[in-house]
């Protein structure tokens, strides 16, 4: 079973949600901020994907930090920053048992379920 992560409240993830559900794809949703995130399983999406595919700069999060912070990001000061606070990484994620998949793209969800 696919198991889809990321915090209940982002339009990204109502949509891919809502896309697995009109298809017919059976998924577990996994809430950061319920659920936590499991700072080995981090370090193996950040191994498989890499880190600056991870860290979300488009989001509100993001935003907020101070300009130092995000001026002076590395892989270390990310890793940190998505282990303390998982609602900055890419939303959805979804783990599909082989690999790992970033994002909504309908088109990109189809060829990823027929």
């Amino acid at each position: 079973m696919i198991t889809l992560y990321g915090i209940k409240n982002c339009d990204t993830m109502k949509k891919a949600m809502r896309w697995l559900d009109e298809h017919g794809v059976d998924y577990r949703f996994h809430d950061y901020r319920k659920d936590g995130l499991d700072p080995k399983q981090l370090r193996a999406w950040e191994k498989e994907l890499g880190w600056e595919r991870l860290l979300n700069r488009r989001g509100l999060l993001w935003r907020k930090l101070p300009q130092e912070v995000r001026d002076h990001i590395d892989r270390k000061t990310a890793l940190q920053l998505m282990q303390d606070n998982p609602g900055i990484i890419k939303r959805p994620l979804a783990d599909l048992g082989d690999r790992r998949v970033l994002g909504f793209n309908a088109d990109d969800y189809e060829k990823l379920f027929p």
